[in-house]
Parts: structure tokens; sequence; C-alpha cells
């Protein structure tokens, strides 16, 4: 018997209706700028497997478009702040450091940077409450029964939205607003674990232990002042006085970090913890025609790629000029990501883009070398693509990612600060004609690429297990619970000191009273 066009139909609808059942609801607050870049990523991939996404975006947002076919959006009103401060504070930074270094006036900067920074998160925790006091949004929120929370913790909205919705939480994440994460929710050894900003290795001198340990104690005060206080007013006023920010953050069902072990170096972890490093890379694509003739007339010499990043399009113009008088000696093709004036002295090998498909380039087998910042998505995807670094390292994490790669032997760091013709120049010749710094990137590459899952698909997983489970509280470690006296058996070992006393002074006691009556009845014998 026939079945009827209009029940195969239905069918397939109820099939199809059934399945985005199952995908669920995801509610996704992201933070702006190349971490954006990442978030979208996992929003892809998870509207293809049929999600409905509902994405939190700041009325001034840089990246986050308010209408798109993959989520709907959000907007909360986010008041006025500057936006160019990050834009204009690496040109502040680099005229100071060029100048020669004052001890005064890097720590006037460094203030300065601080005080902005806490300024953007007191903007978070504004739009926060300015989202917990609309109540026509917060019962839409309820009402739609997300199934999960997915966010960025280097702001801490997300945190708070979850735990006003009783929604389990999942981290896509490298940095929190304390510091790199792993500081925030594994146990971390400062003996061989290096604090960033320093750019150690793991293997350390006594007086770079010395130095690690006052930087980490320095790190965790200004981060808990300057970051950490205003999201601990948040949670007190609209959550009650007993209640623990840090704890909230700590409390993320699962942490997806942004990095693994081909790049970091190895170290204690949480069950909780799920590696998925490079999970944003991808196979090359074929290059624009244009794009790729001119890849194609570098001949045997090859390419170079050079780009700064989302946010540092362009350097001091003194610093452009040294550069692109380097790049016109050299027998490879350049293409260079530039957003600023045109370079004097760039000769006709080098090509001026506003954007180039990084990716797509560094995984052309054309390209030689890849001049960058030091951004960890940049420098996965060379990893990925087995492509050598020179590194150019700004602010921020930036100096610690390359350092990390220099340690490995795929890079090599010139200093921002002191960069003239010859350092470059030298810098570019060591890795072109040295085939250890390529050898060693092919082989983070290949370690990189032996994995039983790709990273994109083992992210996928953990952000479904926990909708499939609402929440991961099996894989959440005690430690957060504890006190810094419990965690470290302080109490313990307290314990155990005056339990030994109480013991020392009992036995002498004892030993002196029978002494005591020994030589009491020796004395009456005689």
């Amino acid at each position: 018997m026939k079945m009827h066009y209009s029940t195969l139909l239905g069918l397939f609808i109820l099939l199809s209706a059934l399945s985005g059942c199952n995908a669920g609801k995801d509610l996704v607050v992201p933070a702006d700028g190349s971490h954006w870049i990442n978030m979208k990523v996992l929003i892809v991939a998870l509207h293809s497997k049929g999600h409905n996404i509902t994405v939190v975006r700041g009325s001034r947002s840089w990246y986050i478009e308010e209408q798109s076919p993959l989520y709907t959006s959000i907007t909360v009103d986010t008041g006025k702040h500057d936006d160019d401060f990050i834009v204009n504070f690496l040109p502040r930074l680099l005229q100071i450091q060029r100048q020669g270094r004052s001890f005064w006036n890097e720590m006037a900067l460094a203030e300065e940077f601080y005080s902005r920074f806490r300024e953007i998160q007191q903007q978070i925790c504004n739009m926060t409450a300015t989202m917990f006091e609309n109540e026509i949004l917060m019962n839409s929120l309820k009402d739609a029964t997300h199934d999960i929370v997915l966010m960025d913790p280097a702001f801490g909205a997300g945190v708070l939205l979850a735990h006003r919705l009783g929604l389990p939480l999942v981290f896509n994440v490298r940095w929190t607003m304390y510091g790199e994460a792993h500081f925030d929710i594994a146990p971390s050894p400062v003996s061989y674990i290096p604090v960033t900003g320093l750019q150690l290795t793991d293997k350390m001198t006594l007086s770079q232990r010395v130095m690690n340990v006052l930087t980490y104690i320095l790190t965790l005060y200004k981060h808990s002042k300057y970051y950490g206080s205003p999201y601990q007013e948040f949670s007190q006023k609209y959550f009650g006085p007993n209640v623990d920010f840090f704890s909230l953050l700590q409390n993320a069902d699962i942490w997806l970090m942004r990095n693994d072990f081909t790049f970091e170096f190895p170290r204690p972890t949480m069950p909780n913890v799920v590696y998925m490093g490079g999970f944003q890379c991808k196979p090359a694509k074929p290059l624009p025609d244009e794009l790729e003739n001119f890849v194609q007339s570098s001949g045997e010499h090859g390419v170079i790629i050079m780009s700064l990043g989302t946010v540092f399009g362009q350097l001091l113009s003194e610093i452009n000029d040294e550069i692109a008088a380097v790049f016109a000696q050299l027998p490879q093709k350049v293409i260079w990501r530039h957003t600023g004036p045109k370079p004097a002295n760039l000769g006709n090998n080098t090509l001026i883009v506003d954007w180039l498909p990084q990716n797509d380039l560094l995984g052309h087998p054309q390209t030689k070398l890849f001049v960058a910042h030091g951004g960890t998505n940049g420098v996965q995807e060379a990893i990925y693509h087995g492509v050598p670094i020179v590194g150019l390292p700004l602010a921020f994490d930036q100096p610690d990612n390359l350092s990390r790669m220099q340690a490995k032997g795929t890079a090599k760091i010139v200093d921002i600060t002191t960069l003239d013709s010859t350092v470059f120049l030298e810098a570019l010749m060591e890795v072109l004609h040295n085939p250890s710094y390529k050898e060693n990137m092919q082989r983070l590459s290949k370690l990189h690429h032996d994995q039983p899952m790709k990273p994109l698909d083992r992210a996928v997983f953990w952000i479904e297990f926990v909708m499939r489970n609402r929440g991961a509280p099996h894989l959440r470690a005690q430690s957060f619970r504890m006190s810094w006296i419990e965690y470290h058996s302080i109490d313990v070992i307290m314990t155990l000191l005056a339990t030994l006393l109480i013991f020392a002074f009992v036995t002498a006691y004892i030993m002196r009273y029978f002494c005591m009556v020994l030589f009491r009845k020796k004395v009456k014998c005689e």
C-alpha cells in the first residue's frame, strides 16, 4: 500500500521538529573583538546542528551584528564609553618605550590601563543591571526556557545571568576578568607555572621563582581590586551578602579552554576543563584569483604574511617605515595587513591590504613565514598549518604567547620598542634560513592534528552534554568551596602540631614526675 504524499510530508516535518527540539536553546553572552571571532565559530557549529541561539550584545558592539541568520540578538544599552581607548593605548605605550623606559611613566600608564578596564567591567555590571531591572526582558528569558548559558568570561555578565536564571554554565575561555583561566579553576603551583607577563618557562631559576611568586601575589591583588570588585558588589546587591562572585565563576560546569599542550607548558588541570586549542582552525580554502596570482608570482622564494590582529592594524609610522624597508630587500613576496597611512620605502614585492584571509594564506604551500603580534588565534593557526613565526608582541598576553613558541623553537621574538631595519632583517633571515624553526613548527602541527577528535567537535559534544544532563556537577571539584586555610590544609597542620606539642608536653611532664619520685625515694633511702 502506497503512503500518501501528505503523510510523508507530515512525518518529515515532525522529525525535523523533534530534531530541532533535541538540539536545545542556547543563551550566548560573548565578549567583543577577537574573542567574538572564537565565539562565532562555536555559534556556526551549534547552528548547523539545529540549535536555537540567542546572543546578548551591547549597543556599542564593534563586531557582534544585531541581525544574523545564525542567531536572535538581545541588544542592551551600554551607555557612553571610550571606544578608542584600546586603539589609542598601543601608540602611547610604544612612544613611552621607544623614548626610553621610565619606571614612573610605565607605572602611570599601567594605572591608567587598570582604571580604564575597571570602568569597562563596571559598564558590564551596569548593562547587566539594566537587564535585571527590565522585568519584561527577564520574564521573556525565563519563558524561553534556555538549556544553557555559553559565555566568554573575560567579562562577567554571563555568570550573573546564568545564576539569576538558574541555568547550566559553559565557558569559552582562556582569560577571565581575574587573569589566565587555569589560575581560577586548577591547581597552579607557581614553582613551575609562570605567571602571565613575565615571559618565563616552566623551568625557572631561584630568582625567577621569587619574581614569579611576587608577581602572582601582586596580580591577585590588582585583578581582585580593579576587575573583580564591581562584580562582587553587584552580586551582593542582587543575590545577597553571602553570595561570592568568584565562587559563581568557579562553579561553571565546563571550561572549554582555548589552548592545549602543544602550546601550553604541562600543568595540573581539572575534570571539567576541556581543551579545544585550534578549534577555529580549518583546512585552507582557495584564495581569490588576484591574491592567488600574487602568491604564485613569488616563485621558489615563497610568501611572507604579516598581520597584527583585529585591533592593532597599524604601528607608529617610524616602525612601519623600518619594516617596509626590510621587506623591500627580500626576494620573497609580502602580504601585509595594514590599515594606516602607506609606509615609506614600500617595495614592489609588498602588497598592502585592509583585510586578508589569514587561515587560507597560512595554509598555502607558498607561505614560508608569519610575522605576527602573538594573539592566540594567529599563533594557533600557525601551529595548525606548520608555519614558523617572527613575533612582534605588542600588549596583553602576546609576549607570553610568543615566549612559549620561542621556547619550543618555533618563533623568533623581536622587541618592538628597539626594532630597526637591522634587527628585523636578522630575525627574518634566521627564521627563513634556519630549518629548525620550520621543523619544530611542523612537529607541533603533527602533534596538534594527532588526536582522536577534532577540537571543535569536542567542544560541541561537551556543550550538548551539559544540555542533556542539565549541568555537569559530577566533574566539579570541591576545592573552590574551601577556604584558603582548608585548601592548603593549614588547619590540619596546626592541629597535628598542637597534638604533637601536647603529647610532647604530657610526656615530658610524666617523665619529670617519675624522675622526681625516684629522686625522693633515693634521698629517703640514704
